[in-house]
C-alpha cells in the first residue's frame, strides 16, 4: 500500500512538471539554455555533458539505429541509447551472429567511445511487453525525481523485457542509490548500472558557483 501511494504521488509530480513544461512552451515562454542548465521557468534542468556531447549523442543514436536497419534489416528489435558517447545497445536480436553484427554496426559509428552489448538472442519482444517498458521508465524517473538526495537529470533510464538500464555520468554514492530507487519500483525485475563513473572531488568540481 506504501509502494503504491509512493507511485502516485511521484506519478503526480511528473505529470505536473511535464504539464508546466508543455504550458511555458504552448504560451510562447521559451526558456534560455546556458551550459545545459535551463532558465526562466522556476526550475533549473542540469545535464552533466557538454553540449557537444549532448549533441554527438543524439547523431550516434539517428545514425546507429540506420546502421543497423542496413545490417540486419527488420530481423529482430534493437534499441540504441548513447550517453556521452558511451552506447547501450538493447532489445532482441534473431541469432548471435546478428548480435554481433549489430555492435560492430553500431561501434563504427562516428564518436563512439564504447559499446555495451546487452542484446538477448531471441525472438523480437511483443508490443504489449514494450508498452510495459515504457511504463516502467517512466516510473522510475517519477523515483528519481522523488529522492531528495538525487539529481534526476543526471540519468538516463532505458527498459528492455522488465530489465532497467541506468546510464549517466555518477559517483559510485549516486550510482548506487539510483538502483535502489529504481529496484524499489514494482515490476522491475532487474538493474544494470552502465555508468561512466566521476569521483566526489569530479562531481563538487561540477556544481554551480554559488
Amino acid at each position: 500500500m506504501m509502494n503504491n501511494r509512493f507511485e502516485r504521488a511521484s506519478w503526480r509530480r511528473l505529470g505536473l512538471a511535464t504539464a508546466l513544461a508543455s504550458t511555458l512552451l504552448a504560451a510562447g515562454c521559451a526558456p534560455l539554455l546556458v551550459g545545459g542548465a535551463v532558465f526562466g521557468t522556476g526550475m533549473v534542468f542540469v545535464d552533466r555533458r557538454t553540449s557537444g556531447a549532448q549533441l554527438e549523442d543524439q547523431a550516434i543514436e539517428l545514425k546507429a539505429g540506420s546502421r543497423v536497419r542496413d545490417a540486419v534489416a527488420q530481423r529482430g528489435h534493437v534499441n540504441v541509447a548513447s550517453y556521452n558517447r558511451m552506447v547501450l545497445i538493447t532489445g532482441e536480436a534473431a541469432t548471435d551472429a546478428d548480435k554481433a553484427t549489430i555492435e560492430q554496426a553500431v561501434s563504427r559509428v562516428e564518436n563512439v567511445r564504447s559499446t555495451v552489448n546487452e542484446l538477448a538472442v531471441m525472438g523480437a519482444s511483443s508490443l504489449t511487453s514494450r508498452s510495459g517498458d515504457a511504463v516502467l521508465t517512466t516510473r522510475v524517473k517519477a523515483g528519481l525525481i522523488d529522492a531528495s538526495d538525487l539529481q534526476a537529470t543526471a540519468f538516463k533510464v532505458v527498459t528492455e523485457r522488465s530489465v532497467v538500464y541506468l546510464m549517466g555520468r555518477v559517483t559510485e554514492r549516486e550510482g548506487n542509490r539510483a538502483a535502489e530507487v529504481a529496484r524499489g519500483i514494482s515490476g522491475v525485475a532487474k538493474v544494470v548500472k552502465v555508468f561512466e563513473t566521476l569521483s566526489e572531488a569530479e562531481l563538487a568540481a561540477m556544481q554551480p558557483k554559488k
